[in-house]
């Protein structure tokens, strides 16, 4: 079982931004039909999380100094604002050294 499947029991957070990127994603590449069920699927396994203004303006001040993707800048915001660790093997958020939240890093898994 891998460290994601453990967690999805526990319905873990996940910021809409994060869930919109998903969907567009999957409505490029497979159509509408799949993105919506896959997001109906999301929904029911994870706890959405709708990022307020505070949240966003944090999102903001992280990418202003991080090279990093916008949405990896919600994922990592949400995290902190949660207390919760973000998993991840995007190096872009492992190797920040400030980061908002602690991190897992999923790569050697």
């Amino acid at each position: 079982m891998t460290r994601v499947n453990e967690l999805i029991e526990s319905r873990p957070v996940i910021s809409w931004v994060n869930l919109v990127e998903v969907y567009y994603r999957l409505e490029r590449d497979h159509g509408r039909q799949a993105a919506d069920e896959t997001l109906g699927s999301l929904r029911a396994s994870l706890a959405p999380d709708l990022p307020g203004t505070a949240r966003m303006i944090e999102a903001a001040r992280l990418k202003a100094r991080a090279a990093i993707a916008l949405g990896d800048c919600f994922a990592a915001t949400t995290a902190a604002a949660h207390g919760l660790v973000l998993l991840t093997g995007d190096p872009e958020l492992l190797d920040l050294p400030d980061a908002p939240c602690a991190l897992e890093d999923l790569r050697a898994r």
